[in-house]
């Protein structure tokens, strides 16, 4: 068994799947997966949970398939969360200077940080994250750390992510209905950044689309912090109902067609090709046409990109995108995903597969488990810092009983 203060487990409860993952930061701070658990996911629509029941299941069956996996209990995770009431947007906050010698300290920063957080946002919604960009002293920008600088007024530059508190409780009301702690709430797309972003990537200025089953989230990265983020409420079952709807077959057969011949490109080579779908289900067999299939399936798939790239286009974040486009979720092993995204977005696009974790990996080194191996990531930032904020807490009141010990 394992110290259960070493271990972090992510909880992604998304529209197709339930995913948990158990990973332990050991004393050096290395992060090492121990244990995987995925369920079907019955009771979620569109990133948000429609069946409590059925969801508490779900995610029962996830978390005790990654506790046998690991040995190791499970007491809380860090819980990843989305749907169209998700929101991120820019702020700024203001603080003077007040000390005589006008040094900042720690405390301005707090304060700056503070007022960076007091936002207007809608009575109901809850603020996810506040995400550090970069602080201006006395006008002079892009400072990473103001402390120890002199001036009069310090800026603080934030991205605010926030949600609607009472569709954010629903999942973690069901999770802690199982007897787990929710250490933390994190929005999926963030975590899918952190997952599949190099830091190289991260500087560069990088989009990062997951492709879920009921969602679609995008973040964009630039000089090393979050610059815009967002949710549509479109994703992988849209082209599927859309198949199923276009083609007259029914849902779990438009499912299967999308996986075993769809594509997100229209090849000349379709023209006029054909195939048989055999008979099942009372079903007669049927000839659906290859072209129309995957033409069915470029339309949706290139309204997504079209409303993401109107949306980085008003807020200007096209403008940092040196590094080009990340894919990643399920959506991402659709043939030819990589094209379409590149046309759209007339910049080069890859597919992201999660790295820079330990243990077993080989089976989460897939684009679709970007979110679940993001939230450890997530978590294991979040349990270092802890650790070290906890040894200067020891070695300052070691200084101080040393101190008193003379005196």
């Amino acid at each position: 068994m394992f110290d259960s203060n070493s271990i972090v487990v992510g909880l992604e409860v998304g529209t197709s799947k339930v995913c948990a993952v158990v990973s332990e930061l050991n004393e050096s701070g290395v992060l090492g997966v121990i244990g995987i658990g995925q369920s079907p996911s019955r009771g979620v629509r569109k990133g948000e949970i429609v069946d409590s029941t059925l969801t508490s299941e779900d995610i029962r069956n996830a978390i005790v398939d990654a506790e046998k996996m690991a040995d190791a209990e499970v007491r809380s995770v860090f819980l990843g969360v989305s749907g169209a009431h998700v929101h991120g947007f820019n702020n700024r906050g203001v603080h003077p200077v007040v000390s005589a010698d006008r040094e900042i300290g720690e405390e301005d920063v707090k304060d700056v940080l503070k007022n960076a957080k007091t936002i207007n946002i809608p009575s109901e919604n809850h603020v996810i994250h506040v995400i550090r960009q970069h602080f201006s002293v006395d006008g002079q920008g892009g400072i990473q750390n103001p402390v120890g600088m002199l001036g009069a007024r310090l800026d603080a530059a934030v991205h605010v992510v926030h949600g609607n508190f009472n569709r954010l409780q629903n999942a973690v009301r069901v999770v802690k209905g199982l007897q787990l702690e929710v250490e933390e709430v994190v929005f999926t797309g963030l975590a899918s950044a952190l997952a599949v972003l190099s830091s190289e990537q991260k500087e560069l200025g990088t989009l990062v689309i997951d492709l879920g089953a009921g969602t679609t989230e995008y973040v964009v990265y630039a000089d090393g912090v979050v610059r815009y983020s967002g949710v549509l409420a479109i994703g992988g079952d849209h082209v599927s109902n859309d198949l199923a709807y276009g083609l007259k077959v029914p849902l779990g057969r438009a499912e299967q067609l999308k996986i075993s011949r769809g594509s997100a490109v229209v090849e000349d080579s379709l023209k006029g090709q054909t195939f048989n779908l055999p008979s099942g289900h009372g079903l007669p067999e049927k000839v659906i046409n290859s072209e129309h299939l995957c033409r069915i399936m470029v339309m949706r798939l290139e309204e997504t990109f079209e409303l993401i790239h109107q949306d980085l286009n008003r807020s200007d974040a096209m403008e940092y995108l040196r590094g080009g486009v990340v894919l990643c979720g399920g959506g991402s092993n659709v043939p030819e995903i990589q094209r379409l995204a590149s046309r759209v977005f007339q910049l080069r696009a890859t597919i992201g597969i999660p790295g820079a974790v330990g243990g077993i990996t080989d089976a989460l080194e897939k684009a679709e488990f970007a979110t679940a191996i993001g939230l450890v990531k997530f978590g294991a930032f979040q349990h270092r810092k802890s650790r070290l904020n906890q040894t200067r807490r020891r070695s300052w009141k070691s200084s101080l009983s040393q101190l008193f010990r003379r005196a």
